[in-house]
């Protein structure tokens, strides 16, 4: 009987992980795409709903961060909390409570998650509500009872109410994470423990590293039915009242399954390979993780001044990487569901009113300090000017303006400015330390330093953002100002090198400087992550201005031309040493790390935009893939997979603030998208093959087109975009940069 178990078992995860046998869009997506790091970190197979409070994956073993080649399961959460299930004697040690598990017996999907516990004979099952985790445990043997083990590692209290119920709060980053869960049976033995003295008397423990248990016959499938809160215990309670009472596991699965076939259905691709079917989806759900609703009854803790606040009309969203996520996936998420986007900005604007300033890096836990850039300016801007206009503009702008005038610029830093910031504002451009000094300002952090070319740039962008919504909003004096700042990245392109780079406060060019290897590990010194070679691209907000500083379209184009193929000076070795963000290497341009991802659309801008269709194309193929290695860097809460969607599609937002997106190739025959609420666009590649990938020409509802891009009112207001594709490039179509969008330089060097 165990044999045919686990014979059928192993058949049905066959068959549900399959592609073959896919039908919907979510049977297309496998989570474990990107499980294995090329060099930091990889994905989890999370299951939750779309932007939902409640994700689930199975805790792997400690410290193998490239989560496929894990070989033990230590248990699943129970919010912050874990929760797990054995067989035979209770043990309060997670080492010992884990087990071994196999990818064969296992079933990862994102409205589901089914696994083997080989140790004890266990099929373990999980799937999710909005703010809930329903788990089955099915024994395939009956000769031993089912445990199924709490343990709170950090400080909080747990407690366990008669024989069915588990009430816990663990406090993880300050904030408490309360849990409910309640068993569908009663239990035979139950307990709690305090480190390693286990006592079947007591019903309450708290402290740190303690737990509680609860025991069944070997012969029951143990369903528990888990509640999480950032509210309270009894907002616990009633979150598993609201969304599971009366509901069996089979129909909150089904329930889970239709939300991400909705919401994945939202752009529907015809063509393609299997394994691009599979990348794109794949990439589609994770776009999708990020932000999260924590609307809870229409209340929401907030971490920003630690209190619980109404909802009212918009829900409370956070947790968003925003220096990555600003590039693709909020625009890409912008696209699809417009009016979740504004309940997204309207959280933003109660961050600001809530904390003083506007968010970096939003959790649970409130704003983060990290990174570099004030991007949630890009964030509303873009949105603002791309229509949304249902979230408090006015005070978002003052949140907006505050920063750019009174908050520092410092990387991995939140608070008022200091001198180094004084610098930026009056003479145009982020100091960096001269080589010969120590450093003096105790606000620098000692591993991420100043990074002081990447944080000109960066807000240099942020500047120009800020100047689109002040024009708009008829703000003249600010418009002015605003955009003279957005100039100036020219104040740290060294003319002599051709490269961005450092300047010490005094104005003086910073030597000895190489473009690839100065600035230490990542670069710090001055750049986030990555050289000068990625961030002399970094002026994606005026790249006519970039191009005449570079000395018209020829050069330009032969100095992008040599970035997609130059190699590190010393060895790949040596340089991924000193840079690990800077996976995907396609010469020196990593498209593992977001810096890059506008770059090989920049060829649009210098008339060459055949080269972009090329290049964008060879991306896609060598770096992202169906398999664990197929996502090329850290995929960042989602940012990776936006730049895979959006270029799949055929389309990028280079300069989110600019209501426009860059056109490149399309891998599928045709893209319906279809956002919430709005009318559907297509696009349709005809002829397109994998030799197919140049533009021959092109239409937009019956008229010709002859521009590499087309403005964010052509894709709201429905219609279809024609591509003819063919095998060579036609060095025509595209080429003309006077139709261009709008740049901040009047002027074009030919």
């Amino acid at each position: 009987m165990y044999h045919r178990l686990v014979a059928i078992f192993s058949l049905a995860a066959l068959l549900l992980s399959s592609s073959v046998f896919a039908s919907e869009p979510v049977d297309y997506v496998d989570p474990y795409i990107g499980s294995i790091g090329h060099l930091l970190r990889s994905t989890k197979p999370t299951v939750q709903l779309p932007n939902s409070m409640a994700r689930v994956a199975p805790v792997t073993r400690p410290g193998v961060k490239d989560v496929f080649l894990s070989d033990k399961i230590y248990g699943f959460p129970a919010n912050a909390s874990l929760l797990t299930a054995t067989s035979g004697d209770i043990s309060t040690d997670r080492a010992i409570n884990a087990s071994t598990f196999d990818h064969d017996f296992e079933t990862a999907t994102p409205y589901w998650y089914s696994v083997l516990l080989e140790d004890y004979d266990i099929t373990a099952e999980a799937t999710v509500t909005e703010h809930c985790a329903l788990y089955l445990f099915s024994p395939l043997r009956n000769d031993k009872p089912v445990n199924v083990i709490f343990t709170i590692a950090g400080e909080g209290e747990i407690s366990v109410e008669g024989k069915s119920v588990v009430n816990g709060v663990e406090i993880n980053r300050g904030v408490k994470c309360y849990f409910h869960a309640e068993f569908n049976a009663n239990a035979e033995k139950a307990g709690v423990f305090s480190g390693d003295t286990i006592s079947t008397d007591d019903r309450i423990a708290s402290g740190k590293k303690i737990g509680a248990y609860i025991s069944f016959s070997s012969e029951k499938t143990v369903e528990v039915r888990v509640g999480f809160s950032y509210i309270s215990a009894e907002q616990a309670k009633q979150n598993l009242a609201n969304e599971l009472a009366g509901k069996s596991f089979e129909t909150i699965k089904q329930n889970a399954r239709d939300s991400w076939n909705e919401v994945l259905g939202r752009i529907e691709v015809e063509g393609g390979t299997e394994e691009q079917l599979r990348t794109f989806y794949t990439a589609l759900y994770r776009v999708h993780g990020r932000m999260i609703n924590i609307t809870e009854d229409g209340r929401y803790f907030s971490g920003f001044d630690d209190a619980v606040h109404e909802s009212g009309e918009h829900d409370f969203y956070t947790d968003d990487w925003l220096w990555d996520s600003y590039r693709a996936m909020h625009p890409l998420q912008l696209l699809l569901d417009p009016p979740q986007k504004e309940d997204m900005l309207q959280s933003f604007v109660r961050m600001y009113e809530q904390s003083g300033w506007m968010a970096l890096f939003p959790g649970i836990e409130g704003d983060r300090p990290v990174m570099i850039g004030h991007h949630a300016t890009s964030l509303i801007a873009d949105s603002w000017l791309k229509g949304l206009k249902n979230f408090d503009i006015e005070t978002a702008y003052e949140g907006m303006k505050k920063s750019a005038m009174e908050e520092t610029m410092l990387p991995w830093n939140i608070g008022p400015m200091t001198e180094l910031t004084k610098v930026y504002h009056d003479k145009g451009f982020f100091p960096a330390k001269p080589l010969e000094t120590e450093e003096w300002i105790k606000e620098v952090h000692l591993y991420e330093r100043r990074q002081a070319v990447a944080v000109t740039l960066e807000h240099a962008y942020d500047d120009w953002c800020l100047a689109q919504m002040a024009k708009d909003l008829g703000k003249t004096d600010d418009y002015n100002y605003f955009m003279n700042r957005a100039r100036n990245y020219e104040n740290v392109y060294n003319s002599e090198t051709g490269f961005m780079s450092p300047r010490t406060a005094d104005g003086k060019w910073l030597t000895p400087f190489d473009p690839m290897l100065s600035g230490g590990q990542g670069g710090r010194d001055y750049f986030a992550e990555c050289n000068s070679w990625v961030y002399t691209w970094h002026v994606q907000h005026d790249v006519a201005g970039l191009i005449n500083l570079m000395g018209g379209r020829e050069t330009f184009v032969e100095r992008l031309d040599r970035l997609f193929v130059e190699q590190p000076s010393n060895s790949h070795f040596l340089f991924l040493g000193q840079f690990p963000d800077a996976t995907g290497l396609t010469g020196l341009m990593p498209m593992g790390d977001e810096p890059s991802f506008h770059i090989p659309y920049m060829y649009n801008y210098a008339g060459a935009p055949w080269k972009t269709q090329r290049r964008i194309r060879e991306l896609m193929k060598v770096w992202f893939d169906d398999d664990p290695y197929g996502i090329p860097g850290d995929e960042d809460g989602g940012a990776m997979s936006a730049w895979y969607v959006f270029s799949a599609m055929g389309f990028y937002p280079v300069s989110p603030g600019r209501p426009v997106y860059d056109i490149g190739s399309p891998i599928f025959d045709k893209i319906t998208i279809r956002p919430k609420n709005g009318k559907p666009f297509i696009i349709l590649a005809e002829n397109s093959s994998a030799q197919n990938k140049y533009i021959q020409s092109a239409s937009i509802d019956g008229s010709p087109y002859d521009k590499a891009f087309f403005t964010h009112e052509t894709i709201a207001n429905g219609g279809t975009l024609r591509l003819e594709m063919g095998p060579r490039p036609n060095k025509d179509w595209g080429a003309e940069f006077s139709d261009a969008p709008p740049s901040m330089s009047k002027e074009l060097v030919k």
